[in-house]
């Protein structure tokens, strides 16, 4: 039987090592395995939006079956920002180690440190579009606790957990974070159709 070919609209490794460990019955490609090196726009004001405008450009411009996420940390107290900027934050170049420093800077001195990260994706097959959403919920740290993960993982506390996401292995991780609830309902979808 022909494992179902999807691409993942993304450039971020972390990410495609994340999803590729949870989809082990696809055949998942890269944006470099379909050698699509453009900078695809993320020019919309909502997670959604964004990952519509990435899905739509790979099935438009290379007819693949595909999907796309996007993922925004949001605080409470900072009327949920950084959210469709979180990759931005602290400018365009995308600096990790700049966002973290200017969130917790506009958090100091705050005693509401509730946060969520969501992510968003958009699933376009066999001509048809479907959108799955992801929520973990949790605080934002004093300051950064281990070294894996990416992007805010350091300061990133989940409900109900001791780790932040960057002192779990990436099994635990993707069994509680945003990403793996959004590719989990991806996932449940998928299987229950015959592509």
């Amino acid at each position: 039987m022909n494992r179902l070919k999807l691409v993942f609209a993304t450039n971020n490794r972390h990410k495609l090592k994340e999803v590729k460990a949870m989809l082990t019955d696809i055949e998942l490609l890269s944006l470099n395995d379909i050698n699509c090196f453009d900078d695809i726009p993320e020019t919309a004001d909502t997670l959604e939006g964004n990952a519509i405008l990435k899905a739509n450009f790979i099935s438009e411009k290379y007819g693949l079956n595909c999907f796309a996420d996007d993922t925004g940390l949001e605080v409470e107290v900072l009327n949920n920002d950084p959210g469709v900027y979180s990759a931005r934050y602290a400018g365009e170049n995308g600096d990790a180690e700049n966002n973290i420093n200017k969130l917790l800077y506009e958090l100091e001195n705050k005693k509401n440190r509730k946060a969520q990260f969501r992510t968003a994706i958009a699933l376009n097959i066999q001509g048809k579009q479907f959108i799955f959403e992801g929520i973990c919920k949790g605080e934002i740290l004093q300051k950064k606790q281990g070294n894996s993960g990416f992007g805010y993982d350091p300061i990133f506390l989940p409900s109900g957990s001791n780790e932040s996401f960057a002192e779990m292995n990436i099994n635990k991780k993707a069994s509680i974070s945003h990403r793996g609830k959004a590719i989990k309902k991806l996932v449940l979808f998928l299987n229950k159709h015959t592509w």
